[in-house]
């Protein structure tokens, strides 16, 4: 078989094979209703208990210390009360302890939330009450950036710390340590299914403050099995993951794809650019996880003698673009790359097994029936959708951008299409999109462009709404612009992501008007305090007014549009230089080194 990225077909795997992998190995979820991931990997684990599991260099466990370290976390949750439904958040870095934890948990019925480690203040507060959780689970690490986020609260849960004693908190340790490790029996273990609820992940989604994304257990097992069958994982794989286990690929994917293959998972508390291949080589890596912008600081970096001597056959991720894709490909190395798209509250998956550089995924002819997205044409200035004379939505046409969309199913056999939405039925009821192509069907929105070429090969174009990406998150502009004008002396501020060269996504921008001189150092803390890094805006620019819209909305596209080059007007520009870990003034000189990636921002 050849391979339309031009690599010899010898280095191929057959897509037709990784489908029916895939296809195989999450067909019989449906007919188990009570199997689910915990005893999936309880039942490896009675074959191959020794075998490393999850590896890091603070924490290892084997499969069988990984069962036992689950069982005592769902014992200490039944001894202190929690039952079926009861949800229990969780601020943690990434650690083997993480995925034993939230594993344990569900396995009787709690939710755990996990909660973005970079938020802090009222972001964070929100986050904690919209879930509502009867105990929170801290890290030592991030024990202070709880504590500033407490008064925000109108209900205090239980709170409990991992990792050291804190007069502030219950010490978790101790108690989880008093709880036997064996199997759980019939009576201690409460009756779920697939189909209960089991992890809230956090979304900005596409407008508004972060959102909780519900997700059962189907669909972890899902997720889990069809990534295994993609990758061919098995006892001989170790994946690497440097990317935050609060999301669902660091969290579940990884973790779950390796155990459910047999082989196992090298965790690292964060992406290091100096140490990514020596961690691979030193780790004996197989296949690795990433985002776009790994990607990007890969090959910025230097070189690394280590690049010559990894063993990965297999990188998997989102984001990769096209201008640095043959480029990271050739330079480290790498055999096969899988690229996919796919939302956590679900509703729309594609895979790219094929390799083919800059897509996000193609669905074969005998899999349209079972999910296919469809493009439809938006409205350029209010991005709502275009209906035709007879009320129904126009389809794009062949390379023609448009909103991805994916069809709501009801089927319980169609788990990887489902749309599971958030803990807000309103947030839910908002992402679909009803009598579409014909009266009475119901499609979920993305907020993502596409387009699909004339091979069927689909294409991310970009966000639609008032989301942009940066540092590989999604940012919400109401929550950035209503952080910016609780500062005093802002009177208008609108937010938005301009495009920097060489860089993913775009870049946080604020065009404000100001009642009175602006204290940058003062602006800058004020921001800290209330967002995370990712959604702090780069650039700031001082107007005397802005316009808005005839809905009384700030008009963003022209601003958008004009980017960050002070040259282009007469405002003040300012940007936050990394260098001096503040904000300053934009000259030609500061744009110019930007525009070259000499200043990395």
């Amino acid at each position: 078989m050849s391979s339309t990225s031009g690599r010899p077909a010898a280095q191929e795997t057959s897509a037709a094979k990784d489908w029916l992998r895939a296809l195989q190995l999450t067909a019989s979820i449906p007919a188990n209703p009570r199997r689910l991931l915990s005893t999936a990997i309880a039942e490896i684990s009675e074959r191959v208990g020794d075998s490393p599991a999850l590896l890091s260099d603070e924490q290892s466990l084997s499969y069988m210390e990984l069962i036992s370290r689950s069982n005592q976390y769902a014992r200490w949750s039944q001894r202190h009360g929690l039952r079926k439904g009861d949800v229990v958040a969780l601020l943690m870095t990434n650690r083997p302890e993480y995925f034993a934890l939230w594993l344990g948990l569900t396995s009787v019925g709690c939710v755990v939330a996990l909660l973005n480690t970079n938020l802090v203040g009222d972001s964070l507060a929100h986050c904690i009450g919209v879930v509502d959780p009867k105990h929170l689970i801290v890290d030592a690490d991030l024990a202070d950036t709880l504590d500033g986020a407490l008064s925000g609260l109108e209900a205090v849960p239980v709170l409990w710390i991992h990792g050291t004693d804190d007069v502030r908190f219950r010490s978790l340790d101790p108690e989880v340590r008093r709880e036997s490790g064996t199997s759980l029996t019939d009576a201690e273990r409460p009756e779920i299914t697939i189909e209960d609820r089991a992890l809230y992940i956090f979304t900005s989604g596409t407008t508004g403050m972060p959102k909780a994304a519900s997700l059962s257990h189907a669909r972890i097992l899902q997720w889990t099995y069809w990534f295994a069958g993609l990758m061919n994982v098995g006892p001989a794989d170790r994946l690497y993951c440097c990317l935050p286990m609060y999301h669902g690929i660091g969290g579940v994917l990884v973790p779950g794809v390796a155990l459910a293959g047999g082989g196992s998972a090298v965790i690292r508390k964060s992406f290091s650019a100096s140490r990514f291949w020596n961690d691979l080589v030193r780790w004996d890596c197989t296949i690795f996880q990433y985002i776009g912008e790994i990607c990007r600081y890969l090959l910025h970096a230097g070189d690394s003698p280590d690049v010559a001597r990894h063993r990965i056959r297999l990188a998997c991720g989102n984001g990769l673009q096209p201008d640095v894709w043959e480029k990271f490909e050739k330079r480290f190395r790498i055999p096969r790359i899988l690229e996919f798209f796919g939302t956590t509250e679900g509703g729309v998956s594609l895979f790219n097994v094929e390799g083919e550089r800059g897509a996000i995924g193609r669905v074969p002819s005998y899999l349209r029936h079972r999910f296919s997205p469809a493009l439809i044409r938006l409205d350029t200035h209010t991005s709502e959708p275009l209906r035709g004379e007879n009320g129904f939505c126009l389809r794009c046409g062949q390379n023609e951008p448009g909103e991805a969309l994916g069809k709501l199913v009801t089927d319980p056999q169609g788990i990887g299409s489902r749309f599971e939405g958030y803990t807000d039925p309103v947030a839910s009821e908002r992402k679909i999109l009803r009598n579409v192509f014909a009266w009475g069907d119901a499609w979920v929105r993305t907020g993502d462009l596409m387009r699909e070429d004339e091979r069927g090969f689909f294409h991310f174009v970009d966000r639609i709404g008032d989301t942009f990406r940066w540092k590989g998150e999604n940012v919400a502009t109401t929550e950035v612009s209503a952080a910016v004008c609780e500062f005093p002396g802002v009177r208008h501020a609108a937010v938005y992501g301009v495009r920097v060269p060489g860089l993913e996504g775009r870049a946080g921008m604020a065009a404000m008007v100001m009642d009175r001189p602006i204290d940058l150092p003062a602006f800058r803390a004020h921001l800290t305090g209330r967002l995370p890094s990712y959604a702090r805006p780069v650039f700031l620019r001082l107007r005397e007014s802005l316009d808005v819209t005839g809905t009384f909305k700030y008009s963003k596209s022209d601003l958008a549009r004009e980017g960050f080059n002070p040259a282009h007007t007469s405002d003040v520009i300012c940007f936050d230089d990394p260098e001096r870990g503040s904000f300053r003034r934009l000259d030609q000189e500061s744009y110019d080194r930007i525009q070259l990636g000499r200043i990395r921002l």
